[in-house]
């Protein structure tokens, strides 16, 4: 009963961050937004001088956009505005800029933060995780498939073009009407624009523009939502046993970054507050975590220590532990070796 009461008083002493602020909303745009069109439009004129020169400009530029994106991913939870007319209008807008659809990302994303660390339910908007007991009980294709997909190559190299020009451009089967016409027209405006800057500029100062920026951010975007949900004693468990607060700040990280590198992530190392509290707009989310000192307790990660995570693989339930599938080869050898040694 005391645990209850004291999960509810956290999520309490987190509502007061969750009140937009306008003029913070529209500053932030301003210093987002207006900065990565002008460091578009600089990698442009760059292009006259020398690439080396551009490369500089398209990663700033990146990071730019991955703020930019922070941006649609509060108006995807009502979280950048009170209103949610504005959070819809600003969330196209910006889902435009980093191609992706508002309503899809908004219903995958809300049912990626109902099920986070339930075990019996992840899948619809996580990255893929399987644990041991199901990772050997699948068939051969399955196994290969997920070795694919856990591959860093493919995830973070494949990962961002399976994202922008397949997943985030197709409805769902039985998606609702609201949700299917806004990934077309999304898709339409995204059209529009490429096709007016490659009329503009021409289609290859318009790629050797544009993918890199893309591509740096998907990477980097991806690398943020992997690494937040898999360290070392994150949180997992079966539907019985699943708590939504202890699965908001136990599995999910603070991912302590540089304040330059915090501020172009929208403050979403701060995962943590995030997950217990989606409505506290990015803006707000350092600010309940420095007030707040249960909050203070969840895992911190460095970006050194978050390097770690690039090993794993599966999740060994009765270890509570992310393991590779080298280790998993080991405990295999482990478990037949002991079943041979009991038969004599």
């Amino acid at each position: 009963m005391k645990h209850k009461q004291k999960q509810a008083q956290l999520r309490k002493s987190v509502q007061p961050f969750t009140n937009a602020n306008m003029k913070s909303s529209i500053f932030q745009l301003l210093n987002t937004v207006v900065p990565f069109f002008l460091l578009w439009y600089l990698a442009y004129e760059s292009l006259a001088i020398s690439y080396w020169l551009t490369l500089p400009i398209l990663i700033i530029a990146a990071g730019f956009l991955i703020r930019t994106f922070i941006i649609f991913h509060d108006c995807t939870h009502g979280s950048f505005f009170n209103s949610s007319k504005w959070n819809r209008i600003v969330g196209t807008f910006t889902g435009v800029m980093t191609l992706f659809a508002f309503e899809k990302w908004k219903r995958n994303h809300a049912i990626h933060h109902a099920t986070s660390g339930n075990l019996d339910k992840i899948g619809t908007g996580d990255v893929w995780i399987m644990t041991v007991d199901e990772y050997l009980s699948a068939s051969p294709w399955k196994r290969m498939a997920y070795r694919l997909y856990r591959n860093p190559i493919i995830m973070f190299g494949f990962g961002p073009l399976y994202l922008y020009f397949i997943s985030n451009r197709f409805n769902r089967k039985g998606a609702n009407r609201r949700e299917r016409l806004n990934t077309y027209l999304i898709n339409v405006l995204v059209v529009l624009l490429y096709a007016t800057l490659i009329w503009l500029i021409g289609w290859q100062a318009f790629l050797m523009i544009q993918l890199p920026i893309m591509f740096i951010a998907g990477t980097l975007g991806i690398w943020l939502f992997y690494v937040q949900h898999q360290f070392e004693d994150s949180y997992f468990e079966n539907e019985e046993e699943w708590d939504f607060v202890k699965a908001a700040v136990d599995g999910s990280s603070y991912y302590k970054l540089p304040k330059i590198l915090q501020w172009l992530t929208g403050n979403i190392g701060f995962h943590h507050v995030h997950h217990l509290s989606p409505r506290v707009p990015n803006y707000h989310l350092e600010k309940a975590h420095e007030t707040i000192p249960p909050l203070q307790k969840a895992t911190t990660i460095t970006l050194k220590s978050s390097l770690q995570a690039i090993r794993f693989r599966l999740y060994d339930e009765k270890n509570r532990s992310f393991i590779t599938f080298k280790e998993l080869k080991a405990m295999q050898k482990g478990i037949a070796l002991k079943s041979s040694l009991q038969e004599k």
